[in-house]
């Protein structure tokens, strides 16, 4: 088995340390005997998403989501029938807002890529400060940290999860994330994955089945110190 990881624009949109994101999916897919490769893609690639298993849009600031706005247009269409396929994505903070419709800011709208009906809008102040929720993909809580100053909306599309502590998409709805077929998109970034490890294979498990057309039982792996790292973030914020 193989899987072809693809990550778009590293060189811009790598704020909140989405190298990790790689580097824990590859970690996690070599260690069960599954080959991994990444594949980084530059504003002037093409890219060919049929190749690709599995893609991470990263974070960027305003001015880096501005400079890559207009190559998104470009690949928007092959994007689109990427995600209706069931392909795999993975988009934080940066790359989340623009998996939707727009993203308003004091500078100007950013167009999104449409590939989750939903939109984001600059609030007043930034929501910083440790997140944890309760999703009902894993039996862990997903945990992590968030600096954002977009508001989120998501409409009907299910979140990721709930937040037992933090302030998510807006900040009062009591949700964050989305999911949508498989596509993930949050503001939770440290970087998430390593964080995460049931969150990274989701990812990795999904990627395969889609693949290859069969169900994945995925190798356990010792998660012993991510799980203490997790009861202790959980166990600090939500219960005190």
């Amino acid at each position: 088995m193989k899987i072809t990881i693809g990550h778009l624009y590293p060189d811009l949109l790598n704020l909140y340390g989405d190298r990790g994101n790689i580097q824990c999916l590859m970690k996690r897919c070599q260690w069960r005997g599954i080959e991994a490769e990444t594949i980084p893609f530059e504003l002037d690639d093409k890219i060919d998403f049929s190749g690709l298993d599995i893609v991470l849009l990263g974070g960027g600031s305003d001015r880096e989501q501005m400079l890559v706005c207009e190559k998104l247009k470009e690949i928007q269409k092959d994007f689109k029938e990427y995600v209706e396929d069931n392909g795999v994505v993975i988009a934080i903070c940066g790359g989340y807002q623009l998996l939707g419709n727009y993203y308003k800011t004091d500078q100007g709208t950013i167009k999104g890529l449409e590939l989750v009906d939903m939109y984001t809008e600059q609030g007043e102040g930034r929501l910083i400060q440790n997140i944890v929720l309760k999703s009902d993909l894993f039996e862990m809580p997903v945990v992590g940290f968030e600096n954002h100053g977009g508001r989120t909306c998501i409409n009907n599309n299910k979140p990721l999860g709930k937040v037992v502590y933090g302030a998510g998409n807006d900040g009062k709805s009591g949700y964050e994330g989305v999911v949508y077929k498989n596509v993930i998109g949050t503001y939770l970034h440290g970087p998430l994955l390593p964080k995460n490890p049931q969150l990274a294979d989701w990812l990795i498990s999904r990627a395969l089945e889609r693949k290859y057309g069969e169900k994945v039982e995925l190798k356990p792996l010792d998660d012993s110190q991510e799980k203490e790292a997790n009861e202790y973030v959980y166990h600090r914020f939500v219960r005190g």
